[in-house]
């Protein structure tokens, strides 16, 4: 199968040549280390002219402040080419002048990294295939290569059993023009002697190859890996980080002599996600999840999800930056998931004014009529017919399975009242004097939880899914608990 993909988790190095696209003869000795935390770093013994200069007269350069970027660097270190994206000196050595001559030195920070190829852009399509691997998509995907059996004769477990290996059926859809497909790869089954035993081994990885109708640039891969990891987000209902990204070039001049195909060369990348996912990290559990490709299979979800990201992208970036980086006040948080409310109900596009606009205008020309002509443009400007955040809130509350919204939120009218009465006091006055912290976290939640159940509905998630996930998820759950401690009249608790 080749060589494995470069784990975003794990540090790497390479040793060899680098140089600037337009300056290939001038080429530096280096070393280029990966880092998790750190990222992309190049130690070069030699450097790259960094100094901002201009020629004014023959002879006459001037010297500037500040220091030169580089948008690429290209190296070959390994045997491999090695593209370098965002290049910023950060530091270095020269021995200009000094009494014993010795090689510059230069450190250079890099953004993003290509291994296995040189590129000239970060938007140069060059590439024919994305595969991507992302925290807790083999339990999403609910499928493996590997099956077990214990031995029971008579019913009763004799202490044999077996693991197998048996390669599972690819699924894949196509989506505009754009085929993703559902694959794993898998390691063959082998044995580690240890001095104090033997452990046998297979590892089992599954992930999305995605194969648009065009050939695809960096910067559109990493587009499609967040779509994955955004899906596998909303889905495990957890912050996914990502495994690693591979891409395929397709180089022209590589033809396979016995088919006549082309040879796609592998071509890893190294960058910083949102989160950078831990390939030996325990799996979510069963009830974290709110479904997997059970509940909705891979050809159906995978187009809902591409309508529904492009569709509602603002409000589900901004509901799932809850899970990647949640604030650490409530009041940002507030802010974040009332927005994300009021950003989906508009993405759904059935604002409907509340008050008719034949109606409306009549009403609008004589308000303005009675004001000064100094102000009515100011005035103007206020007099919307915009459904509020309250009657956002309500329908939003219609739209998902009416039995599991009701457990979450016993009491839709309270929660709407008390979240757009803590929305606009914050706003407006800076400061929520009329809600308890307890209150106002309960908000959050329950909001949040909201948002979630209307993309999920939206996604095709069935009712009784819905429903379920309202009662055993463990943080849905004590968000009902809280929405009938803190968001409930006395009545709806009776």
């Amino acid at each position: 199968m080749g060589r494995d993909p470069l784990n975003l988790d794990a540090p790497a190095e390479w040793a060899g040549l680098w140089w600037l696209p337009e300056a290939p003869e001038y080429q530096v000795p280096g070393l280029l280390r990966y880092e998790p935390e750190g990222g992309l770093v190049l130690s070069l013994i030699g450097a790259f002219e960094d100094r901002v200069m201009t020629t004014h007269a023959p002879g006459v350069v001037m010297i500037h402040e500040g220091c030169r970027t580089w948008e690429v660097i290209h190296g070959a270190a390994e045997q491999r080419e090695i593209s370098l994206f965002g290049c910023l000196p950060s530091g270095g050595k020269r021995t200009l002048g000094a009494r014993v001559k010795t090689p510059d030195k230069q450190t250079v920070v890099a953004t993003t990294g290509l291994i296995g190829a040189h590129v000239s852009s970060e938007e140069e399509a060059r590439f024919s295939k994305v595969e991507v691997s992302v925290e807790n998509l083999g339990h999403w995907a609910a499928s493996s290569v590997l099956e077990g059996s214990l031995g029971t004769p008579g019913g009763r477990l004799d202490g044999g059993g077996a693991i197998s290996v048996k390669p599972v059926k690819v699924q894949s859809v196509e989506v505009d023009g754009t085929d993703f497909v559902l694959a794993h790869r898998h390691t063959l089954p082998f044995f580690d002697q240890r001095r104090g035993g033997t452990v046998g081994r297979v590892r089992d990885t599954a992930y999305v190859q995605i194969t648009p109708r065009d050939t695809s640039s960096l910067s559109d891969a990493i587009g499609y890996a967040r779509l994955i990891q955004d899906l596998i987000s909303l889905a495990t209902h957890r912050a996914a980080g990502m495994i690693w990204l591979r891409l395929k070039l397709a180089t022209e001049n590589s033809v396979s002599t016995s088919h006549g195909l082309r040879v796609e060369r592998n071509v890893d990348v190294l960058y910083s996600p949102f989160v950078i996912g831990k390939h030996d990290a325990k799996a979510a559990t069963h009830d974290r999840v709110f479904f997997t490709c059970e509940a909705l299979p891979f050809e159906e979800i995978i187009p809902r999800w591409c309508d529904v990201h492009a569709r509602l992208q603002s409000a589900t970036n901004m509901v799932l930056g809850l899970r990647y980086a949640p604030a650490r006040y409530v009041e940002n948080n507030l802010l974040m998931a009332a927005g994300a409310a009021e950003v989906l109900h508009r993405g759904f596009d059935i604002d409907e004014p509340p008050i008719p606009s034949e109606d409306f205008k009549p009403m609008r020309e004589a308000m303005l009529a009675q004001v000064p002509e100094e102000y009515r443009k100011r005035i103007r400007g206020s007099l919307r017919n915009d459904p509020t955040l309250r009657d956002r809130l309500y329908a939003l509350a219609a739209r998902p399975d009416q039995e599991a919204l009701s457990t979450l939120v016993p009491d839709v009218d309270r929660w709407a009242r008390r979240t757009t009465r803590a929305r606009n006091d914050l706003a407006h006055e800076g400061r929520t004097p009329n809600h308890k912290l307890e209150e106002l976290a309960a908000i959050v939640d329950v909001t949040t939880a909201v948002v979630l159940l209307n993309l999920l509905n939206e996604l095709g998630l069935p009712a009784e899914r819905q429903r379920e996930i309202v009662r055993v998820h463990p943080q849905l759950r004590a968000t009902a608990r809280s929405a009938q401690d803190w968001l409930s009249t006395p009545e709806a608790n009776s």
